[in-house]
Order: structure tokens, then sequence, then C-alpha cells
């Protein structure tokens, strides 16, 4: 029985951790717009995070924008061989992003960022098949980001600085796959946790060899989350020797994998931008789950997850049509860490093509309203979870799942 309160646990990791695998691509309408592209891009504060060092090359001396998302997700389960199958009924999502730049002398710029590169909500109906893995997720993550850019001369750039993330995880779900109480209750677990923070940091710098060409790049370091005072609640449990369960606390730590995107913009024919962007995260550190507790009578933990590396193509175009209008549109593919063998229905993510498109309204000479909108199709997959135990002995949890999104979003940027 220990075994399956550490398998309840261990979810609480996994839900943190695929938030990072399971990449929310959110962070500036204009640059969702042009499919996520905007290494290279010089348009506006949105660089605070695609790239620090293009925000000196901004023609204001200040540049400020924000906007949020509604993401609509949607999950479809089923096990071909026993007819289960499950959908989910997720509340819509609504990261956001707010961003601001100043540019104090013509070589040296600042800026500060408010986004939510982490963060959603997965609900499955009750008692289905795979409720013993997870019930439900919601997860939330806040990072804070203050940048100075410098440039060298008019071609070659740099910039940085230190993130700060903070966040909160809750997750459910059953003890296992037939225990109840008396009144024929499922037995289940909440683990809680709230307000986990760590430290990080970006470097970028972009290369200018023409007025048209822009070729840019910018390095996240590996981001530590130390949950030290989650709390796991037991509900429906048996009154039995046999299942001594309570309350008590748990800590882990939660490696979110560093990231590094190289990409290159070019303006042609007067009116058009082509960009394109290549996005590689380092998930093989993340190798095995280490979880320890407070209850010193349950041993602790390490899971094995074996992600592997994984990259986003992502290509754009934009057209300024009139002096009133800027067209959008583009496309990526993204890749899963995620190997067989390790397909959790916590956030389940396989290979993804992603299509945008969107426009800017000049409202005037200082504001600007910013649309998107994002279409995410995931493959269909047949995959398994093979690391689930009762009594000692796997029990592969297996499916087919079918994803998809649509996320539309809004913004404004002022400048001055």
């Amino acid at each position: 029985m220990k075994k399956l309160f550490l398998l309840a646990v261990f979810a609480l990791a996994s839900a943190v951790t695929y938030a990072g695998g399971y990449r929310v691509s959110l962070q500036g309408n204009k640059s969702l717009a042009m499919g996520h592209t905007g290494v290279a891009v010089i348009n506006s504060s949105e660089l605070v995070f695609f790239n620090p060092a293009g925000l000196v090359y901004l023609d204001e001396k200040f540049n400020g924008t924000l906007g949020a998302f509604g993401v609509f997700s949607n999950i479809a389960y089923q096990d071909s061989q026993t007819g289960a199958n499950a959908r989910t009924d997720s509340p819509v999502g609504t990261p956001f992003y707010a961003y601001a730049s100043y540019k104090a002398t013509d070589w040296l710029a600042f800026g500060l960022g408010v986004y939510t590169p982490y963060g959603s909500s997965v609900e499955y109906e009750d008692d289905w098949a795979g409720s013993h893995l997870v019930n439900n997720i919601d997860l939330q993550a806040i990072y804070v980001q203050s940048t100075v850019s410098f440039k060298i001369n008019d071609k070659l750039s740099f910039g940085g600085g230190p993130i700060y993330v903070t966040g909160s995880v809750n997750f459910n779900r059953n003890l296992n796959r037939t225990l109840t109480d008396l009144e024929g209750n499922r037995a289940n677990v909440t683990i809680d946790a709230t307000g986990v923070s760590s430290w990080g940091w970006v470097a970028s710098t972009m290369f200018n060899p023409t007025d048209k060409l822009h070729i840019g790049a910018t390095y996240r370091s590996q981001i530590i989350l130390d949950a030290d005072d989650g709390d796991a609640t037991f509900e429906n449990i048996p009154n039995s020797p046999l299942t001594p369960f309570q309350n008590t606390g748990i800590s882990a730590s939660l490696p979110l994998p560093a990231e590094m995107t190289v990409g290159m913009s070019y303006d042609f024919c007067e009116n058009w931008t082509f960009a394109f962007d290549y996005n590689r995260t380092y998930w093989d550190v993340y190798e095995s789950l280490d979880i320890n507790f407070v209850n010193e009578d349950i041993p602790d933990s390490k899971n094995a997850r074996n992600y592997k590396n994984s990259s986003i193509y992502r290509f754009g175009m934009q057209y300024d049509a009139t002096k009133m209008f800027t067209l959008r549109a583009g496309y990526y593919f993204d890749e899963s860490p995620v190997q067989a063998g390790y397909f959790a229905p916590e956030t389940p993510r396989n290979d993804s093509n992603n299509f945008t498109a969107g426009l800017t309204v000049n409202i005037g000479e200082h504001l600007q309203i910013d649309a998107s909108f994002l279409y995410s199709h995931f493959k269909e997959v047949d995959a398994s979870y093979n690391y689930y135990f009762e009594n000692g002995v796997a029990v592969p949890f297996s499916g087919t799942y079918k994803t998809n999104a649509f996320v539309p979003g809004l913004g404004l940027t002022y400048k001055l």
C-alpha cells in the first residue's frame, strides 16, 4: 500500500514537469501569429521574452505590450480492447503576458516581463479507466524576468538577466483501481503545493549582417523548482490496518530543462518579412524523479522518466498591408520529449502540428491592437504508461489518445 502512496505523490512532479515538456507557446500575440517566431524579429517589447538583445534596436524610447489567451483544449481517450473511453472536461486556460522596455541611450535598453509559459488544467470524468493515474490537475506558474540590452554597434548586441519563477499545483487521483470505503466511494489522494519558487537566467545575442537580415540566439538556463512544503490529503480510506494512510507532507526537486532558440528574419519586397526559429529543449536532464517524505515510515522514492531532447521548428510571415493593418501567419512543428512506455495521461501530448494567424491594427501613432489564433493538432497515438505498480507488479495503462486545442488571443501594444 505504501507504493500506492508513492505513485500518488509521483504524479505531482509529473504534472509540474510535463508542463515544461508540454510547452505552452503563448508568449506574445505578434509572435504567436507568426508561428511563435521572434528570436530575430524586431517589432515590440515581446523581445523581453524572445531575445532581450534586440530591445536596443527598437525605435521607440518606451514600448509596452500586454495580452492574454483563451485555451480551449480537448483530450479523447479510448481503449479498443476493453471499450473504455473518456473525454476531458477541462476549464478554459487563460495564460497572459506583460512586457515593457525602456531605451535609456542609443546603445543601452532595459526590459521587464511577466508571463506564464507553464500552466494548464486537465479534468477527466469521475472514476474513468485511468483514474488511478489522474483525475484532475491544476497547474499555475508565473515568470518574472528583468533584462538589460546593449549593443556593440549597429550590427551586434547582447542581452540577458535573471528570471524568478513562482507557482503552484493541485493534483488528484484514486489510490488504485479498486479500493473504496464502506459506501463504495473510491479512495483518493490530493497533492497540493503552493509557493514553489526558484531562479534562473537568460542570455541572448542579435547580429544584423544587413538592414534586412537579422540573426538571433537565446539561451534559458535550467531551473530547479523545490517543492518543500507540499501536502498530501487522503479521502474515502477504509478503516483497516491494511490502509494506514494519514495526511502528511512531501518535498521534491523538479528540473525544468535548459533550452536554446536560434533563428533569422528577412525583410523582402518592401512590405514582407519571413522568420524561422529553431528551438531545442534539453529534456535529457530529466532522468528520474526523486521524492522525499515527511513521514519516515514511507521510504524515499526514485522514478525513472528518461525523457529525450526535443525540437520545435517554427516558420512565420508578416505583411504590412497598409499603415493601419499588419497581417501575419505561421506554422510550427513541436516534437514530444516522451519516449515509448512513458506516455501518462496527466498531460497526454504527442508530436503536434500548429497553425497560426493574426493581425495588428494601428490605432493612431502610439496604440496597437494585436490579435492571434492558434490551432494545435496532436498526432493520434496508441501509447502506454508502463510504470504503475500494484503489489509489486507492473500494470500498464494503454489506449488511443486524440488531442487538439483552439487558442484565440488579444493584446495591446503602446509605444512612445
